[in-house]
C-alpha cells in the first residue's frame, strides 16, 4: 500500500515511474557462481533482474523497518548485481513502529557501497502495527508536502 501511494502521488512531469515488487522477480538466495561485478550471470531470473536494473535511472526503495534492520530479500536483490546499481539516485522511504530509521542507516552503508547515491529526501514513516488501511492513508498523507522535493532531488542527481 505505502509504495502504490508513492507511485500513484509523485509528481510526473519531468520523471517516469515504474513499480517493481521483488516478488514477482522471485529471487533465490543467491546462487550465481561469478561475482556480480562480472556480470557474468548463467541464471534466467538473475539475467531478467539485472535487465530490469539496468533498464532504469534510479529508485526508491520502500522499506519496512523489521527488528532494527531491512528485509533478507532486499539484500538479496541488491546482492545479485553490482554493475547495475553503479551511479543511480536512490531514494530511501522506510516504514514501521520506529520508522524505521535503523534501515536507513543499514542502507546507506550499501548504497555507499553500491555507488549510489542516496537523496537527501528520505522519509521516515511511523505506523503501528495495528494501523487500519484508512489510518495509514491519513498518515501517508502527511508526506505529500515530500514529493515534490523528491522529484527536485532525482533531477538534480540524474
Amino acid at each position: 500500500m505505502i509504495a502504490q501511494w508513492f507511485y500513484e502521488n509523485l509528481p510526473t512531469d519531468e520523471l517516469e515511474f515504474e513499480l517493481i515488487d521483488l516478488a514477482t522477480f522471485d529471487l533465490p538466495f543467491l546462487d550465481e557462481k561469478a561475482l556480480p561485478q562480472t556480470m557474468q550471470y548463467e541464471h534466467e531470473k538473475t539475467k531478467l533482474w539485472s535487465q530490469t536494473i539496468q533498464s532504469l535511472d534510479g529508485f526508491i526503495f520502500i522499506v519496512p523497518q523489521y527488528n532494527w534492520g531491512y528485509p533478507a530479500v532486499l539484500k538479496n536483490a541488491l546482492d545479485y548485481l553490482y554493475q547495475e546499481w553503479a551511479n543511480k539516485p536512490a531514494c530511501l522511504v522506510t516504514f514501521g513502529g520506529h520508522g524505521g530509521t535503523q534501515a536507513q542507516i543499514a542502507l546507506r552503508l550499501v548504497m555507499q557501497g553500491l555507488k549510489m547515491p542516496t537523496l537527501a529526501v528520505a522519509p521516515q514513516i511511523t505506523l503501528a502495527p495495528s494501523a487500519s488501511t484508512e489510518e495509514t492513508l491519513a498518515i501517508l498523507e502527511t508526506y505529500r508536502p515530500l514529493l515534490p522535493a523528491i522529484t527536485a532531488d532525482f533531477n538534480r542527481l540524474l
